[in-house]
């Protein structure tokens, strides 16, 4: 039997490619990113994700190829960092019906909502909670634990607050890590053919599904990585927390991470 680039299941791809400062082309049948210093071959049939980083330009030729592989093009910036904008890898729906499944059905949803809890916080929310009691349980807890992990690092914690113009440093350093993750999380997403607006603690927002997954990880991840930021500079916060967050995706390998916690959630 011949399989074609579109039967192979995203579970037996590798995960993603990146590349950056070139030109994405094809080379005879094979899609190239072609550089000064010469060219290497891009396996987009077996690959989830293309992460067009910046500097890169791509010709309609092997959009087209990607297109065809199933393998998704996504527009970021550098190591998946703020996801701009997405192509249609023309894969079949499995994925999104199965996560609008487990929203339609409640105690598929209510299944998912604890399994985002116990990733979040180590253990099981109580028994015969619904999907707002947990919400409302996360949002008590969240508080916490901003305040332990500010307190751990010697840093003044006023409050979460979300206005720009308002914001102190720390609460700038935080929106600016949340932002770099949501956007990895959302490319993350996409690639494995999901909807980022489906959620299921979250709800009503264009990204919930993102929220969702992202909370399982930022606590751990990207809050104490601005908090340490914040506490140690006091100039260029974002550009800071920006090449922060993207050497540790690199070193913890967080693209993966995302993809085996939404395996987990929606397996």
């Amino acid at each position: 039997m011949v399989i074609r680039p579109l039967d192979i299941p995203v579970s037996s791809r590798i995960s993603f490619l990146y590349v950056g400062n070139g030109v994405v082309e094809m080379d005879g049948h094979a899609v190239v990113l072609r550089q000064k210093d010469g060219h290497v071959h891009l396996p987009v049939g077996n690959a989830t994700a293309l992460l067009i980083q910046p500097g890169t330009s791509i010709t309609h030729a092997a959009i087209s190829a990607c297109a065809k592989s199933g393998c998704v093009m996504l527009w970021t910036g550098e190591n998946g960092v703020r996801l701009y904008a997405a192509g249609d890898p023309g894969r079949d729906a499995t994925a999104l019906l199965r996560q609008a499944g487990y929203f339609s059905d409640n105690g598929k949803r209510l299944q998912v909502a604890r399994g985002i809890f116990r990733f979040m916080f180590g253990e099981d929310p109580p028994v015969w909670r619904s999907v707002e009691q947990i919400r409302g349980m996360e949002g008590a807890r969240v508080k916490k634990i901003y305040q332990s992990l500010a307190e751990s690092r010697g840093v003044s914690w006023n409050g979460r607050r979300y206005n720009h113009g308002q914001s102190d440093k720390l609460n700038t350093a935080i929106s600016c890590a949340n932002a770099a993750l949501y956007g990895l999380t959302e490319a993350v997403i996409l690639a494995l053919g999901y909807a980022p607006s489906i959620g299921f603690v979250h709800t009503g927002d264009p990204r919930s599904f993102v929220y969702d997954v992202a909370d399982c990880l930022k606590f751990k991840t990207v809050v104490p990585l601005a908090m340490d930021i914040a506490k140690e500079h006091d100039d260029d916060m974002e550009g800071r927390v920006r090449r922060g967050c993207r050497a540790l995706f690199m070193e913890l390998g967080a693209a993966q991470m995302i993809v085996s916690i939404v395996d987990s959630l929606l397996a």
